[in-house]
């Protein structure tokens, strides 16, 4: 027989205050042969205060509930435990509601006749709700559909208050700045944006000793992408006095070599360096809010902290080229400037080594060093090439006395890696860690990712998975996605997106004969837009329906047909219009505006 199981937190704010959990069991048999084979089910109630078991639900010592049950349930006061017994010839259920706080004696059980199936449809209702005043993707590939639901779903669960927390249930329920920043700005580009201005006040206000610099760039960049989605500068402004802090701790505390002064290498690593990552941070944060404070009519502060951004720059480049080994091939491009941070090979042979792996990946995305440069090309080519990722995820070494196995995987922190891969058009690396994510990253079906993972299994029931759930993993996942159909850039490297790319990177198989992708109430850069594309390869045309921004025009707007391989895109039109598709399908659309239909010629190469 089969043992099924389902879970999840009731939303009736009368249980939801107090995370009620409900679960319902059964043993399904799956053929004659199986009819007569029987089954069980125990809880456990794991505590040493004194229980008492009344009809249907258990009290704890102050009377208060703890756990309702069905009739299905026996109570084993020796043993503390409680006890369902399946027969395959009934395939009967047995529900349970677990009050995670304890609720007093007069609240009702919400597994009374029918509660369970109340409480399931309320919450299916509730979850829709969520998910349809986002954005909306759907894909050939139901189990990308469904990833991405669950995800929205879980992060959402995870919010305690008005605080996005790194998990729940474990250490990692807390508070943390890159983490969190990077869980709230996939919130933010699925369409969230109330959500979004209530969970990035607390980690405006978060400090944490020790890398203080590091958190001032990271809040400097969160309020600058806000602005640039929402265009809300009355809100931007009601922030003032916080991030008004984080530039004066910048300006006021760079010194020697014109950085900022040493700080820890990271959180977890004490050690206090000249930091590549924290000064490329801040460089980041400053260049770009100043530009959002330019367009917002702040002037002053905007070219203030535009022109101390340049000059910033030039001694974060001038400290790296100083720091750069380049006895090694590719160059090995340090965090730890000055020559206090040595070429690991392979990259997670140390403890060191993979902290560095981890870090690189913000240097990259930071872009300090310049987008395209040769440094670039570097920090790229040293992960890729020395053992820093595996399935286009990102490596670490296991911690001996917490990991059982010596090989696993951090994902979350390769986010800046792919988006670098997407702004390069590197479509196809970007898809390796697309699907490694979805093969390795999460548990299987059920979508839920840890800090960490195992590559290998452990047993017959999975590998280990570092304290699950996890809102930046998620996120990984969610941007990665969205970045994959959807791109609001900035590619001349002046801090104000300028240009939208459409479908520039979607897997060539969704646009197989027969199928077909979309994206609605997708929010960028220069508002809303929508597209929808359908493949027709045996009539020799992919047709595609785009809604494009109205808010701000967009300098570029570009789509993209990728069409499966073996195919090519010959020409275009927009409305009755031919205009010209370049090798890749891609077709400029810079001088339209409203609701556009494209079709793509394509022909077998």
């Amino acid at each position: 027989g089969t043992y099924q199981q389902e879970t999840f937190a009731l939303v009736d704010p009368v249980y939801s205050s107090n995370a009620v959990i409900i679960s319902r069991f059964s043993f399904v048999t799956n053929n004659q042969m199986e009819a007569d084979r029987k089954g069980h089910v125990t809880i456990r109630i794991d505590t040493l205060e004194s229980i008492t078991n009344e009809t249907g639900r258990l009290l704890n010592a102050k009377g208060e509930v703890i756990v309702w049950f069905d009739q299905n349930w026996k109570w084993d006061k020796d043993r503390r435990v409680l006890l369902a017994l399946f027969s395959g010839k009934t395939n009967m259920n047995a529900a349970v509601a677990v009050a995670t706080v304890p609720m007093p004696a007069s609240s009702a059980s919400p597994i009374a006749p029918k509660g369970y199936e109340s409480q399931r449809t309320r919450a299916i209702e509730t979850w829709k709700n969520i998910l349809v005043a986002g954005m909306n993707i759907e894909t050939p590939e139901p189990v990308v559909n469904n990833a991405w639901r669950n995800l929205v779903l879980e992060n959402f669960s995870i919010i305690n208050g008005n605080s996005l927390r790194y998990s729940a249930g474990n250490q990692y329920d807390a508070l943390y700045e890159t983490e969190g920043s990077d869980a709230l700005m996939a919130m933010m580009v699925w369409g969230y944006e109330a959500d979004t201005r209530r969970l990035l006040v607390p980690l405006l206000d978060f400090v944490r000793d020790g890398i203080k610099y590091q958190q001032a760039g990271t809040k400097l960049q969160d309020v600058a992408r806000y602005y640039w989605q929402t265009r809300d500068a009355e809100f931007v402004k009601s922030l003032q006095p916080k991030w008004t802090k984080e530039i004066e701790r910048i300006l006021s505390n760079r010194g020697e070599h014109g950085l900022l002064p040493r700080e820890r290498y990271c959180n977890d690593i004490a050690t206090p360096i000249f930091s590549l990552n924290s000064n490329s941070k801040c460089w980041r944060g400053l260049r770009d809010l100043g530009a959002a404070l330019g367009e917002m009519g702040d002037h002053v502060q905007g070219n203030r902290l535009t022109n101390t951004a340049a000059e910033f720059r030039t001694h974060i480049l001038a400290a790296a080229v100083k720091s750069i080994d380049t006895t090694t091939k590719p160059p090995f491009v340090p965090v730890a400037l000055f020559g206090e941070e040595k070429a690991v090979d392979p990259i997670c042979a140390t403890k060191m080594g993979s902290y560095w792996n981890l870090l690189i990946n913000f240097v990259i995305g930071n872009e300090a060093l310049g987008p395209g440069s040769k440094y670039e090309d570097w920090m790229l080519q040293y992960l890729q090439q020395h053992g820093g990722l595996c399935m286009g995820m990102e490596r670490a070494r296991p911690w001996p006395g917490y990991w059982i196995d010596s090989q696993n995987v951090n994902p979350l922190y390769g986010t800046r890696y792919v988006l670098t891969l997407l702004r390069r058009d590197e479509a196809e690396r970007a898809l390796v860690s697309f699907y490694g994510m979805l093969a390795q990253g999460f548990t299987r079906e059920t979508f839920c990712a840890g800090e960490g993972s195992s590559l290998v299994p452990l047993d017959e029931f999975g590998r280990q998975v570092s304290l699950p759930p996890n809102t930046a993993g998620n996120a990984h996942f969610l941007t990665m996605l969205r970045y994959l159909l959807v791109q609001d850039l900035d590619l001349d490297d002046d801090g104000r997106p300028e240009t939208l790319r459409l479908g520039f990177a979607t897997p060539r198989r969704w646009l197989e004969d027969g199928k077909s992708f979309k994206v609605e109430r997708a929010p960028t850069a220069f508002g809303p837009i929508a597209l929808k594309m359908e493949s027709h390869l045996k009539q020799g045309e992919v047709t595609a329906e785009v809604e494009l921004p109205s808010r701000n025009r967009p300098e570029r707007m570009l789509l993209r047909a990728r069409v499966p391989d073996g195919w090519k895109v010959t020409s275009a039109t927009v409305g009755t219009t031919n205009v010209p598709a370049d090798a890749q399908g891609t077709i400029d659309l810079s001088l339209r505006t409203g609701k556009q239909i494209v079709r793509f010629a394509v022909e077998k190469n």
